[in-house]
């Protein structure tokens, strides 16, 4: 750069610098504690010397000033921009949207994985059962030995009721609560996840597990404690299975759209369903949520079956009035 460039640069920067800098500042303060936070004068010359600012950008991109200035400008005014045209929402905001439109907007969308994604499951669940009944060694097949917890063809009857009305040791049913939850959890995650590899392993996981709750009912139905495990489940199997299901949809989702794209690039296709298939997922980690304090605390302390059935099938329905009322416009 010549001598007269220099000149021209460091004139043209001593012109504005005060500006900038002050822009600088409203910046700082925009990011830091956001727009809601500063006045009405300092949000309008925020926006006065953001206009200002690329203008400036302009001028220096037109004159070819030096490199470093350039990228002081551009560094300034993009984040101005963002400043003063991002959307300004804080954290509560953002949930409040979630919780009362875009969580069961995304349901009703997708409703159709949804029944799907419960269909795997269910037909895991009815060929399980009838596995069991087939050949009672197949429980050992299906049912991992941590999550059976001791239960099996083996166990006495007295012993599998004393574990649905907690009469056993409390520390061990806590470890096997949490054990539980841990499982499943582990199953939300893959199912999703693996959702985009052509929707097969959700499919096959979301079957699995409905054989492993297959076998498992029937082994109580064999010992005459069907509707006792009914109610044990009820409690806190309503939120928790439905929880899998969901993240299953969200992880078929996100499959369909790489086999069937349409008119769209599978990227686009991915990404246009990824938008659902996320709060899918969110919806499911928050009913994990649910279900895990409804496991620690409430099937602990409610040891009537039909409290259980009501609590449980209750707090179903809440979930299902949110996903079929929640974000519809009023008339």
């Amino acid at each position: 750069m010549s001598d007269a460039d220099l000149i021209r640069s460091a004139r043209f920067r001593q012109e504005r610098e005060s500006d900038w800098r002050r822009l600088s500042d409203l910046v700082d303060k925009a990011e830091g504690q956001g727009l809601h936070r500063m006045s009405f004068q300092e949000a309008r010359d925020l926006a006065d010397l953001y206009r200002q600012a690329t203008t400036s950008l302009s001028i220096a991109r037109e004159i070819s000033l030096d490199r470093g200035l350039l990228e002081y400008l551009e560094a300034l005014t993009s984040r101005a921009y963002l400043s003063v045209y991002a959307p300004q929402q804080r954290l509560g905001g953002i949930i409040r949207k979630f919780l009362t439109r875009g969580g069961p907007q995304a349901m009703r969308s997708s409703w159709r994985v949804t029944f799907l994604g419960f269909l795997c499951m269910a037909a895991g669940a009815i060929a399980g059962y009838f596995f069991y009944f087939d050949n009672p060694e197949w429980f050992f097949v299906f049912m991992p030995t941590e999550l059976a917890g001791g239960r099996g063809p083996d166990a006495s009857t007295d012993y599998l009721r004393s574990v649905i009305y907690g009469e056993e040791d409390g520390s061990g049913l806590g470890a096997f609560a949490t054990y539980l939850f841990s499982h499943n959890t582990r199953i939300a995650i893959f199912v999703f996840g693996l959702g985009a590899f052509l929707c097969a392993p959700t499919v096959l996981l979301l079957f699995y597990n409905g054989l492993i709750l297959g076998v498992f009912y029937a082994l109580h139905i064999d010992r005459g404690l069907g509707w006792d495990l009914f109610g044990w489940l009820s409690i806190h199997g309503v939120t928790e299975l439905s929880a899998i299901c969901i993240a299953g949809a969200g992880g078929l989702k996100l499959g369909l759209a790489v086999l069937f794209p349409g008119q769209l690039t599978r990227r686009a296709a991915l990404r246009a369903a990824g938008h659902d298939a996320v709060k899918l997922a969110l919806i499911a980690a928050m009913m994990l949520v649910v279900a895990a304090l409804l496991e620690g605390f409430g099937r602990q302390l409610v040891q009537d079956r039909t409290t259980r059935i009501a609590i449980g099938w209750g707090i179903g329905a809440l979930w299902l009035l949110w996903f079929c009322m929640g974000g519809r416009k009023r008339s």
